[in-house]
């Protein structure tokens, strides 16, 4: 633990001591925010130290957090170039935002009250890693995004072969709310209206009312980390009153006996429209996508709300059945875990990544959101998020977030040199902080100091510099970081090194075999 405490020190350290607002500045950029609980003692401490740390107030704040510590400043989360990331998304939202097509749901008078113009988009990776834009601290109703969370509660009480005694599992290829049953007269599966009813029917039967629906929001508010989860009475009482398709399913699946005995239908449907009626913004959502990507441990918390294969089988059904009638062809083109909403919800799950929420009212002939599924289209066009784009041979131009951009392209010191090109100094003190020397070199004895000389590349000389390495090296042609500064012309550079002790190569240079 003291070596790579040490490391990590040397890595972002400048005469022995570490700048507050550096550390401070790799956190925000990695995506962990100020009220991320793991965070939270760390950045107490943090803002109570001077401007200039020493290596015992470094290892101090790394007691406070350690993983979580190492993880940022060694690039080893989900995401590793988050904020690049993140630039690409919002290039994404800009583009998506112009689209004004779709209209918003009407058969339910609550949800026609919606500003049609809201939008919003928040992400949470499995490591907690956090954005928004637009909209995402306004709340609404889930509304089917609840079905994915209540097949999972039906799930951990009964198990899967108990619940699926009541609910099958294949895509019914009818709209949402059909008047139809599969062959056994069971509910088609959990993401549609009838298996939402039926998966709400075996949740805590037997419960009063009030206890039943308190349970289901402390799990939701497990799933999201503490996060603001909420309930819209005025939607609740608009559903329950234009709720006749529901009913007539829940009295169709109680003439097939398909309810579990004692059921009370008229408690079951009030249950369910509770769910429905359950209100959330997109941080909240993303959080609990993100749950879901992380096999049913909460990114913030550290807490296994539901059981890993419960997880699976729950994406494996969202896959399948998550979009409406769109759901074979979204899995064919997006490829990703989803569960939409009429109130223009989606819920994206990217496993063992990231968890995606995206919220605009305007739906679609087939009740999803419009910009929602081409926000998810335009996103596996940008991003390698498909379930299959890990086929063997399959390669193309779009980017892979989960792998660090240089050392995923090259190992050791050729990323240094790559982060140096590109004047990543954030990256190269990952890169340092993990073990790779600053002064090695590549094949031709180039160091990441030459390239960086010979680029004009202030910020990461000035970086090298301030480690210590040898000022100057000589490549495989005899020439020093200043030889490259100069010969590109670069006089920023040719001063900066000059300051320092760099100094040409006058003897010619030797040709080595």
């Amino acid at each position: 633990m003291t070596e790579g405490r040490s490391g990590l020190f040397a890595a972002f350290s400048k005469g022995n001591l570490v700048s507050r607002s550096s550390l401070m500045e790799a956190f925000h950029d990695s995506g962990i925010l100020e009220d991320d609980i793991r965070y939270l003692p760390l950045l107490k401490r943090l803002k109570s130290c001077s401007e200039q740390l020493t290596e015992a107030d470094f290892q101090g704040l790394q007691e406070c957090s350690p993983a979580l510590f190492e993880q940022v400043l060694s690039g080893q989360l989900a995401i590793p170039q988050f904020h690049d990331f993140c630039a690409d998304v919002e290039d994404i939202y800009d583009k998506v935002s112009l689209i004004k097509d779709g209209k918003l749901a009407d058969y339910i008078p609550q949800l026609q009250r919606v500003d049609p113009e809201k939008f919003s988009i928040s992400i949470c990776s499995i490591d907690g890693q956090r954005m928004s834009l637009g909209d995402a601290d306004d709340s609404f109703c889930v509304q089917s995004c609840s079905k994915p969370i209540t097949y999972c509660l039906a799930l951990e009480e009964h198990g899967e072969e108990e619940v699926h005694r009541y609910v099958g599992a294949e895509p019914s290829g009818k709209t949402f709310n059909e008047l139809a049953l599969n062959s056994k007269g069971l509910p088609h599966n959990p993401m549609i209206n009838a298996g939402a009813i039926m998966c709400g029917a075996l949740i805590k039967a037997g419960s009063e009312s009030a206890d039943r629906f308190d349970y289901v929001i402390s799990r939701w508010r497990d799933f999201a980390g503490g996060a603001k989860i909420g309930f819209d009475n005025a939607v609740y009482l608009s559903e329950r009153q234009t709720a006749d398709r529901n009913f007539a399913l829940g009295y169709f699946m109680r003439e097939k006996k398909a309810f579990p005995p004692d059921a009370d239908l008229l408690d079951v449907l009030d249950f369910y429209f509770q769910c429905c009626s359950i209100e959330a913004s997109t941080k909240s959502l993303s959080i609990i996508a993100a749950t879901l990507a992380n096999g049913g441990n909460c990114p913030l918390t550290g807490v296994q709300v539901m059981r890993p294969d419960h997880v699976k089988n729950c994406l494996s059904l969202m896959s399948s059945c998550g979009m409406y009638d769109f759901s074979g062809e979204f899995a064919f083109k997006v490829g990703i875990p989803a569960k939409s909403g009429v109130s223009g919800a989606i819920l994206l799950v990217v496993p063992n990544v990231a968890g995606f929420a995206v919220w605009s009212p305007r739906l679609d002939e087939l009740g999803n959101s419009v910009r929602g599924v081409e926000f998810c289209r335009r996103l596996v066009s940008r991003f390698k998020f498909h379930t299959f784009d890990s086929m063997v041979g399959l390669t193309d131009d779009r980017v892979d977030p989960r792998r660090n951009l240089y050392a995923s392209r090259f190992g050791g010191i050729t990323a240094l040199c790559w982060a140096a090109y590109g004047d990543d100094v954030a990256e190269m003190r990952r890169l340092v902080a993990i073990g790779i020397d600053p002064a090695s070199h590549d094949y031709d004895r180039r160091t990441a100091l030459h390239i960086a000389a010979s680029e004009g590349k202030l910020n990461s000389l000035r970086y090298l510099l301030s480690l210590g390495v040898n000022i100057n090296p000589l490549d495989r042609w005899g020439k020093t970081p200043l030889d490259d500064a100069e010969m590109q012309g670069h006089q920023g550079a040719s001063s900066l090194l000059a300051e320092h002790g760099g100094q040409r190569q006058s003897a010619p240079a030797r040709k080595n075999n």
